[in-house]
């Protein structure tokens, strides 16, 4: 597809250079991306000017297939009109207000929210981001209980503000001084490399019964809350098995702690029904939805019971904040809401889902490099491996696939695990609207790119 004069609008010819990296020339970069601040590695090569359903485009007319719905946000495409429109009506109605003032938005969506949701999920709060949603279900949890400790899964991930950068593992803790005191590590049920050298291939729970006694071994006695994700995204898409949920829960409770899942990347559809925990038949004491929740537009809100809620607020719970209850993002929500039930988009997240992981098992069958296949929905993982034999991560080659994929068209990303274990592995998480064919197209270019990697690589052997 070539240039059109009104995708350069805004981005002068002299202001565009040309970056390589890894000795690959990739799409012009402008240079004005030098006076940003890199937050977490390089940008991706290019600039995009619109985007719509599962496509991006950039300056230069490239269409690229978006596989992680831009952060795990555009959970029904790319700028839906809907979502779109009632962004609209929100900038000429109200778009901000004091934090203790109400407006309709808020309301409907509290209604709304509170309607998807089981007994005793009963209360609301509307915030920013996934992290800031997490951060305020630890105080209430803390505040409620009145103790401190937070358990939390290794190669998990829940923000990277002081609270929640305390409970995440899969990245961002080295460098960064001490965290908040009470943090404890449970063994993610990562069955292809299990974390307790007990489990090949299929987790039997033994890694959640360890966990459980390690921290009654270094607890002093004042537990909290243990907060997860119902599968772990960041770390390397790891699902956790039938019945983990449930005695997480059990043994929670036993000690006297309180529930919270992270949603911020599984709620509103993506695992193949309404909300994650759906699919392991427990309700949590806190619920943080985020990403999937604003359609691209930030929002999230951490949801209770009536009992915690009234438990804090007699205890003083403060956590205002400027962008508390805003009217503009939750009327976006209601509308990917409306999205979500409307069009089934659960039940089509089940079937798209399924059919990715078939198409993915079809590569792995051709290419030795795949060491497993693993996902739940529309959020899927492709493990890339040195040798199938020693399971030796290849992060060098899931950094080659990755740009050669975006090279070709697909964005992509590779998870590495982190501060929470080595992994090398390929996620996926396209907008809950994609269709087979794009599907398709997604695996021809993986398929594609992952051998003429294999054969660089080799040939470059070959003369070294």
């Amino acid at each position: 597809m070539g240039a059109s004069p009104h995708f350069l609008e805004g981005a002068p010819r002299d202001r565009l250079v040309v970056w390589s990296r890894r000795g690959c020339s990739l799409p012009p970069v402008d240079d004005r991306a030098r006076l940003l601040v890199r937050y977490g590695g390089e940008f991706v090569d290019g600039v995009v000017c619109r985007a719509s359903g599962s496509f991006v485009e950039t300056v230069d007319g490239r269409r690229v297939l978006d596989f992680t719905a831009g952060q795990i946000c555009a959970t029904v495409g790319h700028n839906h009109p809907r979502v779109v429109a009632a962004i609209e009506r929100a900038c000429r109605d109200v778009l901000h207000l004091n934090s203790w003032m109400l407006s309709e938005p808020v309301l409907a969506l509290a209604e709304r929210l509170v309607a998807t949701l089981p007994e005793p999920l009963r209360r609301v709060m509307l915030l920013s981001t996934g992290g800031e949603g997490t951060e305020a279900g630890l105080r209430m949890a803390k505040l409620a209980t009145g103790r401190f400790e937070v358990l939390s899964l290794t190669r998990s991930w829940h923000g990277v503000t002081g609270g929640a950068s305390a409970v995440t593992y899969a990245a961002s803790r080295h460098g960064y001084g001490p965290s908040v005191p009470g943090a404890f590590a449970l063994p993610a049920p990562y069955a292809y490399r299990c974390p307790i050298r007990h489990c090949d291939d299929v987790c039997d729970c033994s890694c959640l019964e360890a966990g459980f006694e390690m921290f009654d071994q270094v607890s002093v006695g004042s537990p909290a809350a243990v907060v997860a994700e119902p599968v772990l995204s960041a770390g390397g898409v790891i699902v956790p098995p039938p019945g983990y949920f449930a005695r997480l829960t059990e043994l929670a409770h036993e000690r006297g702690m309180l529930v919270m899942l992270d949603e911020c990347q599984t709620g509103l559809g993506r695992l193949g029904a309404m909300y994650g925990f759906q699919v392991y038949g427990v309700v949590p004491d806190l619920l943080v939805l985020s990403k999937t929740l604003g359609g691209g537009v930030p929002i999230s809100a951490l949801i209770t019971s009536a009992e915690i809620e009234r438990e804090c607020f007699a205890r003083g719970f403060t956590h205002v904040t400027s962008h508390v209850s805003d009217p503009m993002p939750a009327a976006a929500a209601l509308a990917v809401i409306d999205l979500v039930e409307e069009e089934h988009l659960a039940d089509r997240a089940r079937a798209r889902g399924q059919y990715l992981l078939e198409r993915l098992g079809d590569l792995q069958d051709r290419h030795e490099q795949i060491g497993d296949v693993r996902g739940l929905g529309l959020l899927c993982g492709l493990e890339l491996v040195v040798s199938r034999d020693t399971r030796e991560p290849a992060d060098a080659l899931g950094l080659a696939l990755t740009d050669e994929c975006q090279r070709r068209g697909l964005s992509i990303n590779l998870v590495r695990g982190g501060t929470g274990g080595q992994a090398s592995c390929i996620r996926m998480a396209p907008p809950l609207t994609v269709s087979e064919d794009e599907i398709d197209l997604a695996a021809t270019i993986i398929d594609d790119s992952l051998r003429t990697v294999v054969n660089r690589r080799a040939a470059a052997a070959a003369t070294s």
